[in-house]
């Protein structure tokens, strides 16, 4: 039986945003005010389920370091 089931939602709008600004995921966490961790934004990008406040760092690193303002609604679709 398979544990993963509603875990794993595929790759995210985010890792198109990160490609379209050339972004790496160590840009995030260097640019991060907050702990955030190269597996956080990996985790992020192959789809696997954050925790809300999780996601808000990753928005709030994303939207820093490519100075525009994205919601959660464009980075994640689940």
């Amino acid at each position: 039986m398979n544990d993963n089931i509603g875990h794993d939602f595929g790759l995210q709008p985010l890792a198109g945003l990160m490609t379209k600004h050339g972004l790496k995921p160590n840009d995030l966490v260097s640019m991060s005010c907050e702990q955030l961790t190269h597996k956080m934004v990996s985790r992020a990008v192959k789809g696997r389920r954050l925790t809300p406040k999780i996601q808000h760092k990753i928005m709030k690193a994303l939207n820093k370091v490519s100075g525009e303002e994205y919601s959660l609604k464009d980075l994640f679709n689940y």
